[in-house]
């Protein structure tokens, strides 16, 4: 027997259901999707590379925030949970519940095994999209490395990877530099 088709969800239905869940799902073209729970390296490296971001940030117009942040992509298209977001300036929000991002200047994804693929491709892809985004990370967990993608003027994307515990990462969206050693400090033997 043939599985029945999932009705296809509104962006309001979607955010009600999300916004009562105790598990965060992402949306994309009108269905919902679960996400999977972390492992102890990713949750270290995000952790560490938000409190980096935050000592960077202390003195100026921006703000870093852990995955728990909901970011709209596009209306009807993807809302996501970035594993850190950096918005520079007044953050805006789909609405007066403050709890889905329209402005992100910098996302950060921490690659894992399940999910490199997806955040490589189709969210590398959506992110592309968002007319106030400047940068976007992707952090390696088996290795210190760090792929910075900058918008150029021309539209296109300039690649910047930093690799090794001795090497920094810069993210000129924010205006601040980040040492490896501080991103993969106490996640193991790397």
């Amino acid at each position: 027997m043939a599985a029945l088709p999932q009705p296809r969800l509104t962006d309001e239905q979607y955010l009600t259901i999300e916004r009562g869940a105790t598990e965060k799902s992402e949306f994309y073209d009108g269905q919902m999707y679960a996400m999977s729970g972390a492992s102890f390296i990713h949750g270290r490296i995000v952790g560490n590379m938000t409190v980096a971001l935050y000592a960077g940030l202390r003195n100026g117009s921006c703000s870093a925030i852990p995955g728990d942040l909901r970011v709209r992509v596009s209306p009807g298209g993807l809302y996501t949970y970035p594993d850190v977001v950096v918005v520079c300036g007044e953050p805006r929000f789909a609405d007066d519940q403050k709890d889905t991002l329209l402005n992100p200047s910098l996302l950060i994804e921490v690659l894992s095994p399940s999910t490199e693929g997806h955040d490589r491709g189709f969210k590398a892809a959506q992110y592309r999209l968002l007319p106030s985004l400047e940068e976007y990370a992707l952090v390696w967990q088996t290795e210190p490395h760090v792929e910075v993608f900058r918008r150029q003027k021309d539209l296109g994307w300039l690649l910047s990877e930093s690799a090794g515990l001795e090497a920094q990462c810069h993210f000129e969206s924010a205006g601040c530099s980040i040492a490896l050693s501080d991103i993969y400090e106490n996640t193991g033997s790397l």
